[in-house]
């Protein structure tokens, strides 16, 4: 790893500065940085390092963090039920809406490929530096200083953990209330188009021979668009009732 500081711009550019306000935990600077150098920056530009080791740091304080929270403030909640309401908090989209909310795409150290192919509103970057910078926190300000960093910016998160956990396998709940209507089991239709760092998929989801689909979903993995989309039929199944 490179010494710290190494290789890193000498300072703040008003989208990281505004960044460091959002986080309302004081870091230092050459930290901040580290913690949103892409490999795709560090690659172009030399031996800064990436935030990689910090991200891996992160995403553990941010498991235990949120781990805690759920299991104290749901204590009728059986494992199962946990696992769902943690899996919906920390997941990929989530964690990029909390990146958006920060600032943190304005903030990134991108390489010129990554930054002209959107690079900055990427669901997959946004939410491996907010891990970065959770990570970050813990290393400078300890142990409580993170916790209470991931409580607060994933506060709206926690606060629908429940709703959302119950709901969360949108496709087992089409499955059990396509059963429950006597119809055949949910059957799904994918198309794919985009470059391979970049795909996006749409699904379709249908129940019985019925020309029209019963639910549509889009998204950047196959398993996200196929939850959107059993999440359309779900909703169109219960208004139909």
């Amino acid at each position: 790893m490179a010494p710290d500081g190494a290789g890193l711009p000498r300072t703040l550019s008003p989208g990281q500065r505004s960044l460091a306000d959002a986080l309302g935990v004081e870091v230092s600077a050459p930290g901040l940085l580290r913690a949103l150098v892409h490999r795709s920056w560090a690659y172009e530009n030399g031996p800064a390092g990436t935030n990689e080791r910090l991200e891996y740091l992160g995403d553990a304080v941010l498991q235990l963090a949120v781990t805690e929270e759920l299991y104290a403030r749901h204590p009728d909640a059986d494992e199962g039920l946990l696992s769902r309401m943690r899996i919906a908090v920390v997941s990929r989209p989530a964690l990029a809406e909390v990146g958006r909310t920060l600032g943190v795409g304005e903030a990134m150290l991108l390489g010129r490929g990554e930054e002209r192919t959107g690079g900055r509103d990427r669901d997959s970057l946004l939410a491996d530096t907010v891990e970065a910078l959770i990570g970050l926190v813990h290393v400078e300000r300890g142990r409580e200083a993170s916790r209470e960093l991931v409580l607060r910016i994933m506060a709206p998160l926690l606060a629908t953990a429940h709703d959302t956990g119950v709901e969360h396998d949108h496709k087992t709940t089409l499955q059990v209330l396509a059963a429950e209507r006597g119809l055949t089991p949910p059957r799904y239709e994918l198309e794919h188009e985009g470059p391979p760092h970049d795909p996006r998929f749409r699904a379709q989801v249908r129940c019985g021979d019925d020309a029209d689909p019963l639910g549509v979903g889009e998204g950047r993995s196959k398993k996200v668009a196929e939850q959107r989309a059993a999440a359309a039929a779900v909703a169109a199944l219960r208004a139909a009732d």
